[in-house]
C-alpha cells in the first residue's frame, strides 16, 4: 500500500452522474475484474492486479472542495475499486467521504463485496437517497473464493444484506459476472432482501479464459451458459416478484 494525494475525487461517470474511488487498485483481486485490464497502465503499477492499493489520503479534503461546485447528481461508490476493501478499516476514507456527502443533497449508490459497509449505516442514514448493494455472482462460497480470492464470503454478504434491509435501506444485488451457480438457489437466498437485481454476463471473456481453462470451467464462460442462467434468473425474479434489469 502507498499513500498518495489525488488531484480529483468526484469525477464524471458514464454510468451515474459521478463516481468516487477513494483507492486505486483493489486488494480483493477478483479474477474477472474489468478494471484489471487497464488500471495497472493507468496507475503506473507493474504489480499484478490485487497486489497494489494506493490510498488517496486527501479524498475527504478534495470532496469538501468539489461538492459545493458540483451540480447535484447520483454518486457511484465505487467504479474501479471496492470502497470497503481492507484498507478502509484503517483509513476510513469512504466513511469520511460519506460524511462530506451527507452535507449535500446528492443521492448515493454503493456497490461492494464487503460487509464492512454495515459499519457506516449511521452515516448513510443521514443521506437523503441511498441504495446499497452487493455483487453476488454465485450462490456458493467455494466458487466465490475461487474467483474472488480475498473478498468476504458470499454468505457474509447475504447476512450483511439482512442487516441493511432491516434498517429499511433501499437494497440491490448485482449478479455479475454470472459465475458458476445455481440460479434458483441464489434468488431464494436473496428474495425479500433486495428491491432490485442487476444481471450481467462475464465481460471480455477472451481476456480471462485462461483462468477458466486452468480450473476446467470453460463451459461456464460460454454464450450458451450465460443465456441459460440469464433466463433462469429472470424466471426466478418473476416468480418471486423481484424487479430486475438486464445489462447484456
Amino acid at each position: 500500500m502507498a499513500e498518495v494525494r489525488a488531484k480529483s475525487i468526484l469525477n464524471k461517470s458514464k454510468v451515474f452522474d459521478f463516481c468516487l474511488n477513494p483507492y486505486t487498485g483493489c486488494y480483493f483481486g477478483c479474477r474477472y475484474c474489468y478494471a484489471s485490464l487497464f488500471m495497472r497502465r493507468y496507475s503506473g503499477h507493474a504489480e499484478p492486479w490485487g497486489e497494489f492499493v494506493d490510498i488517496k489520503i486527501n479524498a475527504p479534503e478534495l470532496l469538501r472542495t468539489q461538492m459545493p461546485r458540483a451540480k447535484p447528481g447520483t454518486i457511484w461508490v465505487s467504479s474501479v475499486c471496492d470502497a470497503y476493501q481492507p484498507a478502509e478499516s484503517r483509513y476510513q476514507l469512504t466513511r469520511k467521504c460519506l460524511i462530506e456527502i451527507s452535507r449535500f443533497n446528492f443521492p448515493v449508490f454503493i456497490q461492494t463485496k464487503s460487509d464492512l459497509v454495515v459499519r457506516d449505516l449511521d452515516v448513510l442514514s443521514s443521506i437523503n437517497e441511498v441504495e446499497i448493494g452487493f455483487s453476488l455472482g454465485t450462490d456458493e462460497d467455494r466458487i466465490g473464493q475461487l474467483f474472488e480470492p480475498r473478498a468476504p464470503a458470499i454468505s457474509r454478504r447475504i447476512k450483511a444484506l439482512e442487516k441493511i434491509k432491516s434498517r429499511r435501506f433501499k437494497t440491490f444485488a448485482f449478479i455479475g459476472p454470472i459465475l458458476p451457480q445455481n440460479p434458483q438457489r441464489l434468488i431464494r437466498l436473496i428474495a425479500g432482501l433486495v428491491g432490485k437485481i442487476f444481471i450481467d454476463r462475464l465481460n471480455y471473456p477472451g481476456q480471462f479464459m485462461s483462468f477458466y481453462c486452468q480450473h476446467n470451467l470453460e463451459s461456464y464462460a460460454s454464450e450458451t451458459y450465460f443465456e441459460e442462467i440469464k433466463n433462469s434468473l429472470i424466471e426466478e425474479c418473476k416468480t418471486n416478484r423481484i424487479d430486475y434489469e438486464l445489462l447484456f
